[in-house]
């Protein structure tokens, strides 16, 4: 069994449809109707279905009821709660991971064998090969090993395997003179393959075949579903992910992106499912996809404007090979190009479509489905607080811990002015540079040209009257459009130093209300889009800020608004500000976004390290872009490779280290013995010096006379030689008178 195999068990509460009857007794006994579903979009999936009342398809959706599912995003509508609804239980795809909300009851396979006990006791098993191509042999082995007990089936089971669209990669036309024509669900004995996807179909034709036998006991039905989106994006996350990390300035379009990819969302697929269930139709090969047929460019178009950068760039098909997150799979589910039509679910189905019209009529819908699914949720905050209290640095710390963007109100205006000056500057034509929105755009160009030109010379016209400071209208209109920008909007932002008033902060984030005149006691309007979160303010007294300033190097403070008079002037300005009745925190207050003040003197921190950790514990976890399993399996393979590097290389510094300690040990050794060596050589030669003396006085006076004693010792042999030996020596010795 696959490890990553992803098993729910769904069952019905209500005996009251075709799929199965119980009493309320038999309910006690379990008689369930069960999903085997496998692999990522099926959690989802599993979600929706066990919200949906059994047989509930068999009946016609009223118009009240239509009208209100298309009100609701796909979220709302998978989890409002019914009676009578499927249960789920099942095997989770990783052991240790919890339980999900919707499911009832979770056990463990260890074996096929077990595996295919539970087979025997589902009545509907589906199995989707759409992701991962390791997930067909398992799925035609469950297929079979049912098939083969068909005899002893206590009641008739179903088996759905969801399939791609794919198989049909390689189809020639339905009719060559009128390339518009779609393929329609009547066409797939006809359908060619991908090279790639030669499994995928051999998988159909056998889930199909096996059903002929006994359609009675075991039905089969296989559904060629379009690319999947929704709750996480499949095949077009890479274009999301692209978008909102905002880090590049366009997003790719592989090829001239004419292609028309079939695609459906996967709560539509559900749907399909569900109606599979209910229905039992007689067509066993269905087509899910939506009514719409865009192109691979005008996806990413719609991707772009709505989450990335707004622009596209078509580049050869060849560079898409090199990006690692596009699997082979994924370029070749890019690039196909199929014009399709599901008359069958007009037809047979009651489906209650959340995006039938496909992605890009749905793209608010969808944007915010992603943007749930991966936790992608814009953190916006504001640093208030006096000069030289280290707003900047704070604020810079904070971008680098939540990955945020730093907004400066110089900055701001610098680039604002910047892009302005770019707009009217003149340029050259130049055919390879025309841009993808088509024709008709140099009319719109010549009237933003006309535009920047007087904006701009409204600019410098406040910045002469004003000393070089922009009014305040510029200044909250370029800081507003760059909060709505895309970057701020998808990650969110750090506010540094602005809004400094009650009427700045007013004029930046309320919204123009029809209405002039406010109610009362209520919370003003205000734009939730830009306005900020958490407001922290920095506080500390005159004294302690003048010390901090005092202190800084000369080099720090050169060219700066730290210098002595301006430092003091921005100070009692500030405090001026934010002290009357209507300050830039008591409007926070109004909107009930309450600041968080921390008392910069009270922590003895130059790096504000302190501060920073105080603000993170305020403000909360990361909301940066949520990683897939595979991603944190990929990190987490990365960093054991890194680690194993590391103790590679620190095993083999150590090795070495030894190696030359070892190597200078033994030089030293050989280095001593050579000194010991000499040594002993220099001692012998001295002590052979110091013995000349010794031996000439010895041979000169005593071996002549110790000779002749001797000598005359031998003669006589006396009793005790040594005796008369030392009296001789005595008696005769030169040196005795």
């Amino acid at each position: 069994m696959e490890s990553c195999l992803l098993t729910y068990i769904t069952c019905n509460r209500m005996g009251a449809s075709q799929l199965v009857l119980v009493s309320s007794q038999d309910h006690e006994k379990l008689c369930r109707i069960k999903y085997i579903f496998v692999y990522k979009c099926v959690s989802c999936i599993l979600q929706y279905l066990s919200r949906c009342v059994v047989g509930a398809s068999l009946e016609s959706i009223g118009e009240e009821e239509e009208e209100e599912d298309e009100n609701n995003s796909a979220a709302e509508v998978s989890s409002r709660p019914k009676e009578g609804v499927y249960q789920v239980v099942g095997t989770l795809s990783k052991p240790e991971s919890t339980k999900p909300h919707f499911a009832e009851e979770t056990y463990a396979v260890s074996s096929r064998k077990e595996l295919l006990s539970h087979l025997l006791e589902c009545e509907i098993v589906s199995y989707n090969i759409t992701e991962d191509a390791n997930q067909i042999e398992e799925a035609t082995w469950a297929a079979s090993a049912l098939h083969m007990e068909i005899e002893h089936f206590a009641t008739p089971k179903l088996f759905i395997l969801i399939s791609t669209i794919m198989s049909w990669a390689k189809s020639k036309p339905p009719d060559p003179g009128d390339l518009e024509i779609p393929f329609t669900d009547e066409d797939y004995r006809r359908r060619k393959c991908h090279p790639n996807f030669m499994d995928h179909i051999n998988a159909e034709k056998l889930i199909l075949k096996l059903g002929k036998t006994n359609k009675h006991k075991f039905s089969t039905y296989v559904v060629a579903s379009g690319h999947q989106y929704g709750a996480g994006e499949g095949v077009l996350h890479y274009f999301f992910k692209i978008g909102w990390l905002s880090e590049t300035p366009t997003i790719p379009v592989f090829g001239d992106g004419n292609n028309f990819i079939p695609t459906i969302h996967v709560l539509d697929l559900a749907a399909v499912l569900q109606n599979i269930a209910d229905h039992r139709p007689r067509f066993h090969y269905i087509l899910a996809v939506d009514v719409s047929m865009h192109t691979l460019q005008e996806l990413i178009k719609c991707i772009s404007k709505n989450v990335g950068p707004g622009k596209i760039e078509k580049i050869p098909k060849e560079n898409a090979f090199l990006s690692k997150e596009l699997t082979q799979m994924h370029l070749d589910m890019l690039l196909v190009n199929l014009r399709m039509e599901s008359v069958f679910l007009k037809e047979a189905f009651n489906i209650k479509w959340v995006a039938q019209a496909g992605l890009v009529e749905n793209i608010e819908q969808i944007v915010k489905e992603y943007k749930q699914s991966r936790g992608l949720l814009p953190l916006k905050v504001c640093i208030h607080g006096p000069p030289g209290v280290g707003k900047s640095t704070i604020a810079e710390e904070l971008c680098k811990h939540y990955k945020l963007h730093h907004i400066k109100i110089n900055d701001v205006i610098s680039e604002a002015i910047t892009n302005l000056e770019k707009i009217v500057a003149p340029k050259e034509l130049d055919s390879d540079s025309v841009g993808e929105e088509g024709e008709g755009d140099e009319e719109e160009e010549d009237k933003n040209v006309e535009a920047a030109h007087e904006l701009l010379d409204r600019i410098k016209e406040s910045m002469e009257q004003n000393a070089g400071r922009l009014d305040d209208q510029y200044v909250v209109t370029f800081l507003k459009d760059k909060l709505k920008s895309m970057p701020c909007r998808n990650q969110g932002y750090v506010l540094d130093g602005f809004p400094e008033t009650y009427d700045q902060a007013e004029d930046l984030f309320n919204l123009e209300s029809e209405d002039e005149e406010e109610i009362k006691g209520k919370i003003p309007k205000f734009d939730e889009l830009i306005t900020p979160e958490f407001v922290i303010s920095l506080t500390a007294s005159d004294e302690f800020l003048i010390n901090r300033i005092i202190n800084l190097p000369e080099r720090v403070v050169a060219g700066t608004h730290y210098t002595q008079d301006r430092f003091l002037h921005s100070l009692n300005l500030f405090r001026e500000l934010n002290t009357d009745d209507k300050t830039v925190l008591n409007y926070f207050d109004e909107l009930e976004i309450h600041p968080q003040f921390i008392d910069v003197a009270k922590f003895e921190d130059p790096e504000n390290r302190f501060i920073v950790k105080e603000i993170v514990k305020e403000i909360g976890e990361p909301r940066n872009y949520g990683l897939t399993d595979e991603e944190k399996e990929a990190l987490e393979r990365k960093a054991a490779e890194e680690h194993l590097v590391k103790e590679a290389q620190e095993k083999a510094d150590r090795e070495r280290k030894a190696a030359e300690e070892r190597a200078e040990r033994m030089a030293n050794w050989e280095e001593w013995n050579k000194h010991l060596e000499e040594v002993k050589r220099q001692e012998q030669e001295f002590l052979e010096a110091q013995s000349i003396p010794l031996r000439n006085y010895l041979m000169k006076n005593v071996m002549p006379t110790l000779m002749q004693g001797i000598n005359e010792c031998c003669r006589i042999r006396p009793d005790d030689p040594v005796d008369f030996l030392a009296e001789y020596l005595f008696k005769n010795s030169p040196d005795i008178e």
